[in-house]
């Protein structure tokens, strides 16, 4: 009976000392390097490559540029009148000379008809005066008027003239008045809100105008570069008129193309940049004045760039690097020198050369000397 608690408990530690083995020969076969020894293949980092290539690049200036109207004009009325009809809707397209806005006509004409009939009434009485004086000239070389009488009907049928002169002059004004009561375009484009509509009074050279019209074929595009470019862009423009693209934010399609026309003749020192016009058919209504597009001014093309693709250029503290393939499929961090981005691609002004291999996507993971694999191509893996 004294013996039963010593058996009890050699059985409950028994199980405890198989768990332990067991324990034990699993973590000893965790310890094997997976493949089974020395002669199992470890994978590389997965990355993706690209090689670095020479070929023709752009040499261009990227900026944000407004896309503004080629010419606008604020039609005002010139005199001060009853609006009668409005021939356009706003929004509309309209072509110079088109009939835009009349005003009542009637008081114009009646004026036009009262300078017409003074006209006629002044003439009359000038080819009078004109007669009396040649009487008066006849009487007095015959002794029988005075040459004082003679002076007097001169100087009436003079002023008489000078008064037919006068009646032609608010004649003409008259039909100048008679004209301005229809309001036309003076130039091709497009109208913006209207401010006025049938039945208001309008006044002559009122601060608000009737509607404003926006020329948009052919269409500016004003943007500013920095300064430090600025003689670059001269020396180019000497060579002949330089292309510039313009396109506008998340839209598909090719950009629209033009010429620089306009330089500012001054920097502005507050930004540091001077402004540069671009003019554009914009045939097709694809800028519209107001917008903000992205500009792409191509100087000239440089034939032997060094180009790899902008995902491989990545930046350190010590400053930009590509981490270049090695023959034994090991990386090496490689400190560049970037001359320009173009899109996509990256021009090298020195770093790497023509041929060689860099990584273009997998950097997070690398370290100099790290062995890597091409995704999507299991020859790339190496054996320790």
């Amino acid at each position: 009976m004294r013996l039963a608690p010593f058996l009890i408990l050699g059985l409950l530690l028994a199980p405890s000392v198989t768990l332990v083995a067991c324990s034990g020969g699993e973590a000893s076969n965790a310890s094997q390097p997976a493949g089974g020894g020395r002669g199992g293949a470890q994978a590389g980092v997965p990355v993706t490559v690209a090689t670095v290539v020479q070929k023709s690049m752009p040499i261009e200036i990227r900026v944000i540029g407004t896309a503004e109207p080629y010419s606008t004009v604020s039609v005002h009325a010139q005199i001060t009148g009853q609006l009668t009809s409005v021939k356009f809707k706003e929004g509309d397209d309209v072509k110079a000379g088109q009939v835009l806005f009349s005003l009542d006509r009637r008081p114009l004409e009646a004026a036009l008809q009262q300078a017409q009939a003074n006209l006629e009434r002044d003439l009359a009485q000038a080819a009078n005066a004109a007669s009396q004086a040649k009487r008066y000239q006849d009487l007095e070389e015959r002794g029988i008027a005075t040459r004082e009488q003679v002076d007097t009907t001169r100087t009436g049928a003079a002023a008489l003239t000078a008064t037919v002169e006068a009646d032609r002059a608010a004649l003409e004004n008259a039909k100048v008045q008679l004209q301005y009561a229809t309001i036309t375009a003076p130039l091709s484009g497009r109208t913006g809100a209207l401010m006025v509509h049938e039945g208001n009074l309008v006044r002559a050279n009122d601060a608000t105008p009737l509607v404003v019209i926006n020329q948009v074929t052919p269409i500016y595009v004003s943007f500013g570069i920095p300064e430090a470019r600025l003689p670059e862009l001269k020396r180019y423009m000497a060579r002949g008129s330089l292309r510039v693209q313009a396109s506008p934010p998340n839209e598909p399609g090719p950009a629209a193309t033009g010429r620089i026309t306009f330089v500012d003749n001054n920097v502005d020192r507050t930004t540091g940049t001077i402004r540069i016009k671009g003019t554009f058919p914009n045939d097709d209504r694809r800028l519209w004045p107001g917008q903000f597009v992205n500009v792409v001014a191509t100087l000239t093309t440089d034939p032997g760039a060094i180009v790899v693709p902008s995902a491989a250029v990545q930046a350190g503290q010590q400053g930009e690097y590509v981490f270049v393939v090695k023959p034994d499929k090991t990386v090496e961090l490689r400190p560049i020198e970037v001359a320009r981005a173009t899109g996509t691609d990256t021009v090298i002004g020195r770093g790497v050369q023509v041929g060689e291999t860099v990584v273009t996507d997998g950097q997070l993971r690398l370290v100099p000397g790290s062995r890597i694999s091409v995704k999507g191509d299991d020859s790339q893996k190496v054996a320790p």
